[in-house]
């Protein structure tokens, strides 16, 4: 395969990876802004799904409100600065390293998707929209959104990357030391 193929497949991949970070934030972002416009803070609406109700709420601080009463200049360092050099290197590992199998890159473009609009959020409006609730009685969950359901399901993929490569590097290894089990 020529150098120039190569690139091209490159700038393709690229492109695609791109395309999935910029469909989380704006999944994200267009769910918010319904939520800002449409709900009553506070005010629980049901829906057809009993255990699924919506209650928008603007969290000030970090997942479950962590940090909402620290000094406004460690706040903006570890909620705002340190998640901005975060995302940015995320960014940049997923444009640069080549060989990170797709599972991988794209758990990660939803990560950094749902930390985007997270951020996005925190440093435009102040704040950080949830408007997502599930209650199964003994289990509850906190009041989320789209960025945090982007997260999850990244890291999901993230972890079944992992767990499957594991696997793979092990009977690697094994193979190029030699080791039989039989």
């Amino acid at each position: 395969i020529e150098m120039k193929d190569l690139k091209l497949k490159l700038v393709l991949r690229n492109i695609m990876l791109l395309f999935i970070l910029a469909c989380n934030v704006g999944c994200d972002q267009w769910s918010k802004s319904i939520a800002r416009d449409e709900l009553v803070a506070h005010a629980a609406v049901k829906t057809a799904y009993a255990p699924f109700t919506l209650i928008k709420v603007e969290n000030t601080g970090a997942f479950l409100s962590f940090g909402e009463d620290m000094p406004a200049t460690i706040k903006f360092v570890l909620l705002s600065l340190l998640p901005l050099l975060v995302l940015a290197y995320g960014i940049y590992h997923l444009m640069v390293h080549k060989p990170i199998g797709k599972s991988y890159a794209i758990g990660l473009c939803f990560v950094i998707g749902g930390g985007a609009g997270n951020l996005y959020d925190r440093l435009l409006h102040g704040s950080v929209t949830g408007f997502m609730h599930l209650n199964f009685g003994l289990f509850e969950t906190g009041i989320f959104n789209m960025a945090d359901v982007s997260i999850m399901v990244g890291m999901l993929l993230l972890f079944i990357h992992i767990y499957v490569n594991r696997n793979t590097l092990r009977d690697k290894k094994d193979e190029e030391e030699g080791v039989d089990f039989v």
